[in-house]
């Protein structure tokens, strides 16, 4: 079987040698491409600050009921454990808040301190891998009437601006301990679910309450922190306070990083188009790669166009190491560690399609206003064999190539998953 992939791969490879790709160093910078996996999905975005907690407001919605579900975190690493294994080179894991190591006691948000996330730090040392958080603004009373960072309540206003400080000195000392900045994520839900008639004052509020939790300076080399906007939540369809303006402008005055979430746009918006368009005004952009299906932004990262373009902009900025790529869906209706596996495997694949790619003929094209052959090579390029390339990247990564990974899961699903209360 491997002799067989490896005489695929010599095939492919000479057909990419005769357009200029080193398909060799073309893989050797793809396995140096980090993607931070998001924890949520393994949990349904219900954290384990409360006994049986669950997801709770903030505009988002886990459906499904699968069999497997991690309650803790032992269960959780062991099944970030198992999705690893089945993947590519090392990558990140991305955390919320409510995923600390409370040690049974409940403790309030605007309380965590790094202590809390001590064991996934010595967790991350032991895997080689790298941290990021997110600073967890709903499933908690003092969201419940849908706002946090913006509210006109002071006292509310005031728990959530300790809470995300208090998540900026934790991701801090994450970076600190594992030697690579932590990426800290601000997503807030706060919206309306009709016509408001004092959009102004709200987000007036919001900017004093970033302005007052970015105060504190911290090293990038310890944390960077970085803004997330939304279109529309459920529940709040008619207004969301951090709307995707109102944060590329606080990005740009205060240049910090931004995130663009492929879930929260217009459907036939292109996220794609917007990196070429904000990077000359920012230092770095956070993507957070989702799949939306109608009103939901949530679904799993497969491989589809609209990735590969995604994919392909990112490639052709030119900036890749001022982007970050993490993924950010949950779904509770299938198998959760096969979701994080074809999520990232998805998009592994698409940065191998945009990284193979001959951009120095194709921007030529370009250049001399040959659009016909630019077209016709962007063509023939979908047919050339990078499945066998892929293949081959899997063997010298030591995963599971093709369909076998598929058994993995499977396997561990009836030895662990189905086993578990």
């Amino acid at each position: 079987m491997n002799a067989k992939i490896v005489d695929a791969y010599s095939l492919a490879s000479k057909k990419y040698d005769d357009l200029g790709v080193n398909i060799e160093k073309i893989l050797n910078k793809l396995v140096e491409i980090p993607i931070s996996i998001h924890a949520w999905q393994g949990d349904d975005v219900s954290g384990f600050e409360r006994p049986n907690s669950k997801l709770n407001g903030g505009g988002i919605i886990a459906t499904g009921n699968y069999p497997g579900k991690a309650s803790n975190i032992k269960q959780l690493q062991m099944d970030l454990d198992t999705a690893l294994s089945l993947i590519p080179g090392t990558h990140r894991v991305n955390l919320h808040s409510f995923h600390g190591d409370f040690g049974g006691k409940f403790v309030e948000r605007n309380l965590y301190t790094p202590e809390y996330f001590q064991s996934w730090i010595e967790w991350a040392k032991e895997r080689n891998l790298k941290l990021d958080m997110n600073s967890t603004l709903f499933s908690h009373p003092k969201a419940d009437d849908g706002f946090t960072l913006s509210s006109k309540s002071n006292e509310i206003r005031q728990f959530w601006i300790e809470h995300v400080c208090r998540c900026r000195e934790i991701s801090a000392e994450i970076g600190k301990q594992l030697k690579s900045p932590c990426i800290h994520n601000i997503w807030i839900p706060d919206g309306f679910k009709d016509t408001p008639v004092d959009r102004k004052g709200y987000r007036e509020l919001l900017k004093n309450s970033l302005d007052e939790i970015l105060q504190e300076k911290y090293s990038t080399s310890l944390m960077k922190d970085t803004v997330e906007g939304k279109l529309f939540g459920i529940g709040s369809e008619a207004f969301v306070v951090g709307s995707h303006e109102f944060y590329l402008s606080y990005a740009i005055t205060n240049q910090v990083m931004l995130t663009l979430d492929t879930g929260h746009f217009h459907p036939t918006e292109s996220v794609g188009d917007k990196i070429s368009s904000i990077l000359p005004f920012i230092p770095e952009l956070l993507i957070h790669i989702s799949r939306g299906i109608r009103w939901d932004s949530d679904h799993v990262v497969i491989l589809s166009d609209e990735l590969i373009q995604l994919i392909e902009e990112i490639v052709r900025s030119d900036a890749m190491d001022r982007i970050h790529l993490g993924l950010d869906y949950f779904d509770a209706s299938i198998n959760r560690i096969g979701a994080w596996v074809i999520g990232t495997r998805g998009v592994q694949k698409a940065l191998l399609c945009a990284l193979i790619q001959p951009w120095q003929i194709l921007k030529e094209f370009e250049e001399n206003g040959q659009y016909f052959q630019r077209l016709a090579f962007l063509e023939e390029l979908k047919t050339l064999p990078f499945g066998s390339v892929w293949d081959y990247f899997c063997l010298i990564n030591n995963v599971p190539i093709g369909f076998s990974w598929i058994n993995e899961i499977e396997k561990y699903e009836k030895e662990v998953l189905r086993k578990r209360s």
